[in-house]
C-alpha cells in the first residue's frame, strides 16, 4: 500500500474536494484523483464518495484512520532523526462545546507551547464523539462513551455537573404554588442532539411541547439563560457567580445531570499524541470526581 496514495485520501477528506487537496498537496488535481483510483485498485473498493465535500467510504475510513497514524508516526521520526525538513504536524481532536468554554481551556493554553504541533478541534457532541474516531477524522476524543474505539485506549476524566437554571423574572413569570409551570415556561436546547432538558422534563412526569429556543453556541446558550429568554440545564463550571450574585437561580435545587467523560485516543507509541493525553489529563482535574 503506496502512502502516497494514502496521503491524497486524507488530503481529499480533510480539504474537502479533490481542487483543494491539490492545492495543499502541490499537485495537480489529476494527480490526485490518479492516486485515489490508484488506492481503491489496491484495496478493490471505492475509497471516496464524490460528492461536496468528499468523504470516506467505510473502507476510506479504515484506510484515514492508518494515513493519520502514518503521518503522526513520519512526524516524530523525522524529529528523533533531526530531520531539517520536519514539518509541524496537525493533531485532530474532538470535543464537545461545553469542555471547550471550560476546563478543557488549560489545554489550549499548553498547546500554546508546542511548536511541533497545531490543534485542528472538531466541536461535537460528546455523545457522538467517539465517531469521529472510528471514522479517522481523530487522533483523540473527548466523549461519553466508557468503552474504548477499537484500536484506541479510554481514560475516565471526571463528569461535568449540569443543573436547572432560569433568570430570576423568567422564574417568577412561570412559578406557581405548585412550582414552575414546565408545559408553559420556554426552554433551551443547544441542538438536536441535546436531550439533557427533555431528560429532566421526563422526570417531571413529562410537560408537554413547552416554546423550546435552539441556541447553538455554549457561550450564546448561557447568556441566553441570563437574558430570560429560556430554562436550560447549564454547567456548573460555566455559571461563576451566577447563583450567588442573583443573576441566575436554581429551577430545583436538589436536581442535577453528571456526564461523565472520558478521553479517547489511540494506542500509539507516540510523544506527541501522549503530551496531549498528559494536557487533557490535568485539564480534567477541574471536574468532578
Amino acid at each position: 500500500m503506496n502512502f502516497e496514495h494514502l496521503r491524497a485520501l486524507a488530503a481529499v477528506v480533510d480539504e474537502g474536494t479533490f481542487e483543494a487537496a491539490a492545492d495543499r498537496l502541490h499537485l495537480s488535481p489529476s494527480a490526485v484523483s490518479q492516486r485515489i483510483k490508484a488506492l481503491e485498485k489496491s484495496v478493490g473498493q471505492v475509497v471516496v464518495r464524490r460528492t461536496v465535500p468528499c468523504t470516506p467510504t467505510h473502507a476510506g475510513s479504515a484506510l484515514l484512520r492508518l494515513a493519520r497514524q502514518v503521518q503522526l508516526l513520519e512526524a516524530e521520526a523525522r524529529h528523533a532523526l533531526g530531520s531539517e525538513t520536519s514539518a509541524v504536524t496537525s493533531t485532530p481532536v474532538a470535543v464537545n462545546a461545553d469542555s471547550l468554554a471550560t476546563w478543557f481551556l488549560p489545554v489550549l493554553e499548553e498547546a500554546a507551547g508546542w511548536p511541533d504541533t497545531t490543534l485542528d478541534l472538531h466541536v461535537e457532541d460528546q455523545d457522538h464523539s467517539s465517531r469521529l474516531l472510528r471514522q479517522g477524522d481523530v487522533l483523540g476524543a473527548v466523549t461519553a462513551d466508557p468503552a474504548p474505539v477499537n484500536g484506541c485506549r479510554a481514560v475516565r476524566l471526571g463528569a461535568m455537573r449540569y443543573v436547572p437554571a432560569a433568570a430570576p423574572a423568567l422564574r417568577d413569570r412561570f412559578v406557581g404554588a405548585s412550582g414552575p409551570d414546565w408545559s408553559a415556561m420556554p426552554v433551551l436546547a443547544f441542538n438536536t442532539k441535546d436531550d439533557l432538558q427533555r431528560r429532566f422534563l421526563a422526570s417531571r412526569g413529562g410537560a408537554g411541547q413547552p416554546p423550546m429556543h435552539t441556541i447553538p453556541s455554549s457561550e450564546a446558550f448561557v447568556a441566553a439563560v441570563r437574558a430570560g429568554l429560556g430554562w436550560g440545564m447549564v454547567p456548573e463550571l460555566q455559571v461563576g457567580s451566577d447563583f450567588d450574585d442573583g443573576r441566575l437561580v436554581l429551577l430545583d435545587p436538589a436536581a442535577h445531570h453528571d456526564v461523565v467523560l472520558y478521553w479517547q485516543s489511540w494506542t500509539l507509541q507516540s510523544g506527541r499524541l501522549d503530551r496531549l493525553a498528559a494536557a487533557v489529563r490535568r485539564a480534567g482535574r477541574l471536574l468532578r470526581s
